[in-house]
């Protein structure tokens, strides 16, 4: 059997979309029969990135409470029986072999209601602290999928994979594309590199650090790959020239990688994930401003492991400029953090985590058929017993 139906929810960030976009790329790729379905928050970006990537995907009226006192979370209750029936009224009309959650407001619901169908459901949990959603699913799940040591403390031990988070495959040689960079971008083959990533939007502390520190850069001879973000480059444009390149989004980021000789990045799941494939130095500035401060947990299992330098925002007016200066100098520190984060990767992940999948929509398929073979021979007994029954 192929024409397997998918339904999949995850959405609020990148961070939650882009995986599940590649588990459906992977499966669709197995089962081209499959049928796909995506549920999301309706005003969230899954709403535009999903149809983009070829994929049919309805909306939940859905958000997160608020950590602060707000008029916003008087209609939380509101907006949560909302989803949960429609939820339920898409579980029961889409009918899925497997439910799929990568985190996001939107798979509570809709997740919460294939597991009272009986439908399996598997979780994705991208980041180093788990998320409030795949902390509520824990117990429906039938496996979790993740890509940090010790989330024992918020799992179920038994349920828990060490999968790792989906990255896009072109990263995965890298390491083939120095010479085709340099030429792509226009750089200097015998002058180090610095690529600045503060997310497709932009990351101010980020931007302000570069714009202060250029001085410190140029006096290093370093070349600056800088992607500002949508919402600063009307802002930072001007500071390009020569050595500095400003970029409101980079779309060739396996080019953007591969001509890197040091990196600057906030510590989204995604962004290390991938920077661990690639395999570079790196200086995390975690944001401070997501949930259960996640992105710093997450650049500090990493620093931990002495592959990667972590400066949070506080503190770069004191540390930024020591911890870059010993980096840029210094090419054996330079290959030792970028050694130990590539130790840290694990490019099969899709792969892996589309297997697990493949086992419960196997399993969930031979107990249904088996099913309706018994629902059959229950119908069929009570015939006979009727017909038994009947007087001559």
């Amino acid at each position: 059997m192929s024409n397997y139906r998918f339904i999949i929810s995850g959405g609020g960030t990148g961070g939650h979309i882009y995986p599940a976009i590649a588990i459906a790329d992977e499966l669709k790729a197995r089962y081209p029969e499959a049928e796909f379905l995506f549920v999301g928050a309706r005003d969230r970006m899954e709403m535009e990135k999903v149809p983009r990537a070829g994929y049919k995907i309805e909306g939940l009226w859905i958000s997160g409470i608020q950590r602060k006192l707000t008029l916003k979370n008087l209609s939380f209750p509101f907006k949560l029986i909302s989803s949960l029936w429609k939820a339920r009224a898409i579980v029961n009309r889409f009918s899925p072999d497997i439910a799929i959650g990568t985190g996001g407001f939107a798979s509570g619901p809709l997740l919460q209601m294939a597991s009272r169908k009986g439908i399996p459901c598997v979780l994705q949990e991208q980041n180093s602290y788990p998320g409030i959603t795949n902390k509520l699913l824990a117990q429906k799940a039938r496996k979790i999928c993740v890509a940090y040591d010790g989330l024992e403390r918020f799992f179920p031990a038994e349920k828990i994979l060490k999968t790792g988070n989906p990255v896009r495959q072109d990263l995965l040689k890298v390491g083939e594309k120095k010479e085709e960079a340099q030429k792509f971008f226009g750089l200097k083959p015998d002058k180090k590199v610095l690529l600045v990533l503060g997310g497709s939007l932009g990351a101010r502390a980020i931007n302000q650090l570069v714009e202060k520190q250029l001085s410190l850069f140029r006096e290093h001879e370093v070349q600056v790959l800088w992607q500002c973000g949508k919402l600063y480059y009307e802002e930072f444009k001007k500071h390009t020239d020569n050595t500095v390149q400003v970029h409101a989004f980079i779309n060739e980021m396996d080019l953007a990688y591969a001509a890197a000789d040091v990196v600057i990045s906030r510590a989204g799941a995604g962004s290390v994930s991938e920077l661990s494939i690639v395999g570079k130095p790196v200086i995390f500035i975690p944001s401070p401003h997501v949930a259960e401060d996640h992105q710093t947990k997450n650049a500090r299992a990493v620093a931990d492991k002495d592959a990667a330098i972590l400066i949070r925002e506080k503190d770069l007016e004191e540390k930024f400029e020591g911890e870059f200066s010993t980096l840029i100098s210094s090419e054996a520190r330079q290959n030792e953090l970028g050694a130990n984060i590539k130790k840290l990767a694990l490019p099969n992940a899709t792969k892996d985590i589309v297997d697990e999948i493949e086992k419960h929509v196997k399993t969930h398929g031979r107990a249904s058929q088996t099913e309706k073979k018994d629902d059959a021979s229950q119908t069929g007994m009570k015939g006979r017993a009727s017909q038994t029954k009947q007087p001559k």
